[in-house]
């Protein structure tokens, strides 16, 4: 039974037609109220159909569908619940006639094509490669997958703050103060931008940006829209409003007066996905059109200590005076001269906690400001090697960088010979290490002997010597006969989807007892991921094969090659080598109940909203705690709603806007902490050079102040 505050019990048993505007901390217990405010909805009697729940990210929903789909719930309707993204995305299906044409699609009277993040890169590298040819963007040194997200992400913010996407060139341009080739280059984004939205309309596809605009411009004043919306939903609940965008706020502001209840859940001193078009000024702003506002102050996970450290490390980044405190109880360090030791200590410190302090590893995160890929192997090698479990989770990793899904699309490739796809003999021999599970120097053994390009199909293990058949090991190629067999047979049969013949492959051979993805449950939430973005991208394509297959004008990287659904693989890892990044899928994001320590990026962990009993901060000293990415083709300050048309952005903003994100970001960290953080600082960092980055500085202020004397 969960232990409720007063003040909570106040606000989850309001009456059901009041509209609340509750603000408070991380920790302070908000969406606890706003899961138990569902729950008392449908114990009231509420239909639950009448239900809406809206968050900025289908990630933050969990703790709400954890009740939704909890077995001990009274039969009924279901609640919606769903993004202002999603219920666009529902109303341009369900009323598309009404937004067709006013739209300006060119094909009004056929259904819309829905794509989601990764045929919209699809399509927007389909449109963009022969502009690179023709010389843009000449004077930029970037991955295309990052130049292609960049343009998209430039739309989406078009639409979600609320500006003609015509004016994306311009905004920046008016903003910008150096070098005059940067100017070329907002030219070259706003033309592809334009390409891109003038290709959608004129085939009927819809990414993100184009649903959420003919949603907020079209849609929403169309009588028939808000009837039905009105009366479809009696009753809201809205968590994390600060982390939504401008455009959202102003349809909920619109919308609340039409409500019988609304519960709306705002976290100070928040904000994180502001390079997403988040906005907390605009969302906060909702609060004066809710009956009453409610503030809660005491948090529930956070000790005293913790919050005194949190207050104190604030004032230190942003240059304000506080109250002094002693430290010495929640902040401990790890100090070494390298790296490599650096994180053999951390993962010590990690066994002690578990061991001797009883603390759960599903209570001890590490954190980095950004999770390389030889830091995130440094760290969970070293994490297995001492027989402590770990999962890692990082959003902005590409599938393709994953071996897991490697191993699948290399086995895809062998399977397919009509793709033309020949791998290497070092991506064919990891793939064998990782199916076989067994060890690299006996997969290039096998690799060198059964795998012989030009050829394309695999030699049987009987066709080995028979001493190299015992060094490689019977076990061994036991695994490998029945793995090349099933290839084998599939060859011979009918092509099948991509998707269809993973599930197959996985569930027949790479599943089972002894191979690489038993028991691996990291492996196997990264295939649930690839095969759902597969089937996704099959889903989107299939409609449009014939339109494509009949253009006369086509880049040779980006043709369909098949007519048969099966060819529609080979543009699938044609796609993910150009780097193309996967969409959010919500399996990765799943907390389950896994008794394992967590590594992750600092800002991934802030978004998953799980309080832990210690964190590890890796390398406090790099800038990269405050700096923001680089992104020369977008501006999330620039592209906001409170910039002022034609003001320069100089220096001094960047450093203000710096010293702001890291005080929200260590806030927000310290509000999910019980007990108590571990620094790891290494006198040479990760890149081998000295760092003292502004977040080191604070905490040497910290520090000093807290000393007695």
């Amino acid at each position: 039974m969960i232990s409720l505050s007063l003040l909570q019990r106040q606000v989850i048993e309001s009456p059901l037609d009041k509209r609340l505007f509750v603000a408070g901390r991380a920790g302070t217990g908000k969406t606890t109220v706003g899961v138990e405010r569902m729950h008392y909805l449908l114990a009231q009697g509420v239909p639950a159909d009448s239900v809406l729940l809206l968050t900025p990210q289908r990630t933050m929903q969990e703790p709400y569908l954890n009740l939704l789909y909890s077995p001990e719930r009274s039969a009924g309707g279901e609640a919606t619940s769903a993004t202002i993204g999603g219920l666009a995305k529902r109303m341009c299906d369900l009323f598309w006639p009404l937004a067709a044409e006013a739209a300006g699609f060119k094909n009004p009277d056929q259904p819309p094509v829905f794509l989601t993040l990764e045929t919209a890169q699809y399509y927007m590298a389909y449109l963009v490669r022969p502009l690179l040819e023709q010389g843009y963007f000449q004077s930029l040194t970037i991955d295309r997958n990052r130049l292609y997200s960049q343009i998209l992400d430039n739309l989406n913010k078009s639409a979600v703050v609320g500006f003609p996407h015509t004016e994306i060139g311009a905004r920046m341009d008016s903003a910008w103060f150096g070098d005059p080739v940067q100017r070329r280059i907002y030219q070259d984004a706003q033309e592809c931008a334009n390409r891109f939205r003038a290709y959608c309309l004129e085939h009927n596809l819809l990414d993100f940006s184009l649903q959420l605009e003919i949603f907020a411009n079209i849609l929403w004043h169309e009588g028939h829209v808000q009837d039905y919306l009105k009366r479809t939903y009696r009753h809201l609940i809205y968590d994390n409003v600060e982390e939504d965008g401008p455009r959202s706020h102003d349809i909920i502001n619109a919308w609340l007066p039409d409500f019988d209840s609304a519960l709306l859940i705002y976290d100070t001193d928040a904000g994180y996905r502001y390079f997403l078009g988040g906005d907390a000024v605009t969302g906060y702003a909702l609060a004066d059109a809710c009956d009453e506002r409610v503030q809660f102050a005491d948090s529930f996970v956070s000790s005293e200590n913790i919050a005194n450290l949190s207050n104190m490390l604030v004032s230190a980044i942003t240059h304000r005076e506080t109250e002094t405190t002693d430290t010495s109880s929640t902040l401990d360090f790890i100090l070494t001269h390298y790296y490599p030791e650096m994180l053999d200590q951390v993962v010590a410190r990690i066994k002690s906690l578990i061991k001797d302090d009883g603390i759960s590893p599903a209570e001890i995160v590490v954190l980095a400001p950004y999770l390389s890929d030889a830091l995130r192997f440094s760290i969970t090698n070293r994490l297995e090697a001492a027989g402590i479990p770990w999962r890692s989770h990082r959003p902005s990793r590409s599938l393709r960088d994953e071996p897991a899904s490697r191993t699948l699309l290399t086995l895809s490739a062998l399977a397919h010979p009509q793709w033309n796809i020949r791998p290497t003999k070092f991506d064919v021999a990891h793939t064998l290490m990782f199916a076989l599970n067994t060890d690299l120097i006996r997969a290039q053994l096998l690799t060198e002997i059964v795998y012989r390009p030009p050829f394309d199909s695999l030699r049987a293990f009987d066709e080995i010597k028979l001493e190299t058949q015992e060094r490689i090991t019977y076990a061994l190629g036991e695994r490998f006969t029945n793995l090349r067999n099933w290839l084998e047979d599939y060859r011979q049969s009918a092509p099948q989807p991509l998707d269809f013949f993973l599930r197959r492959l996985f569930g027949e051979v790479l599943s089972q007892p002894d191979y690489g993805f038993h028991g691996n449950m990291d492996a196997v939430r990264v295939a649930s991921s690839l095969i759902e973005s597969i089937k996704k991208f099959r889903q989107v394509m299939e409609p449009t094969m014939r339109d494509l297959s009949g253009l006369t004008e086509r880049h040779d990287d980006i043709r369909l090659a098949d007519e048969d659904l099966a060819g529609l693989g080979r543009e699938y890892i044609a796609m993910l080598e150009d780097g193309v990044l996967a969409a959010q899928y919500l399996e990765s994001w799943r907390s389950e109940n896994v008794d394992t320590v967590l590594v992750a990026p600092a800002h991934t962990f802030l978004m998953m909203n799980h309080p832990v009993a210690a964190q590890f901060w890796l390398d406090p000293g790099s800038s990269g705690w405050a700096q923001r990415l680089a992104q020369p083709l977008t501006h999330p300050y620039v592209l906001s709603r409170h910039w002022e048309a034609g003001r320069l952005w100089t220096d001094a903003d960047e450093v203000n806007a710096e010293t702001e994100s890291l005080a929200r970001l260590t806030g927000g960290l310290l509000s999910r902490c019980r007990e108590r953080v571990i620094l790891a600082l290494a006198d040479l960092g990760e890149t081998g050079f000295e760092q003292r980055g502004s977040l080191l500085r604070a905490f040497q202020k910290v520090l000093q102040e807290s000393q007695p004397g």
